[in-house]
């Protein structure tokens, strides 16, 4: 929208030579016609390029295919990434677990695992605020076939966790297989 507002003056007392018979004193009007966005009464002032710029070129059908390839490629590798990183080769799952006392936790779990593997498994004990009170690493050796369950691939372990303060709960913070 190019609103303009026409502004009109007199001359200062004697400029004005003609008599106007729209005017009865007879001095002429000026008219000035002024944007009334910009205040100024150029042209260029009111065009919408000037004020905000050209439009930019929209993209060529070449850089559209480069930008979704990227992005899939992109995509692509962090799903890959995903699954891989987070495969250790190792599951586990807490059973139950005990607090003896102040100073001593227990946890009993299930790891499965390859067989012929060796993993350990970092056991943790928190206190009411989640605060680690007691750190242990437990290790679990290569199993033969006819040990454990799911012909030797998982295996039932108690761990016991030392703690600074009483605990409420024991968890496995993760397991890796021992290279």
């Amino acid at each position: 929208m190019n609103a303009k507002l026409v502004m009109s003056s007199r001359p200062a007392a004697g400029a004005g030579r003609q008599r106007n018979a729209a005017d009865p004193a007879g001095t002429p009007r000026i008219k000035t016609t002024v944007d009334a966005v910009t205040n100024s009464d150029s042209p260029a002032a009111t065009s919408v390029a000037n004020r905000y710029g050209t439009p930019k070129r929209a993209m060529s059908k070449r850089a559209k295919i480069i930008a979704v390839a990227v992005a899939l490629a992109v995509g692509l590798t962090w799903i890959l990434w995903s699954v891989v990183a987070g495969n250790t080769g190792v599951d586990q799952k807490v059973i139950s677990f005990k607090v003896v006392d102040p100073t001593l936790s227990t946890v009993d779990l299930t790891i499965t695992k390859d067989p012929a593997a060796t993993a350990q498994c970092a056991v943790q004990a928190l206190n009411e605020q989640f605060a680690v009170v007691g750190w242990n690493i437990l290790t679990v050796g290569a199993n033969g076939a006819d040990a454990g369950i799911n012909s030797g691939h998982t295996t039932s372990v108690t761990a016991s966790v030392r703690t600074t303060s009483l605990a409420v709960t024991v968890t496995v913070d993760n397991c890796w297989i021992e290279h």
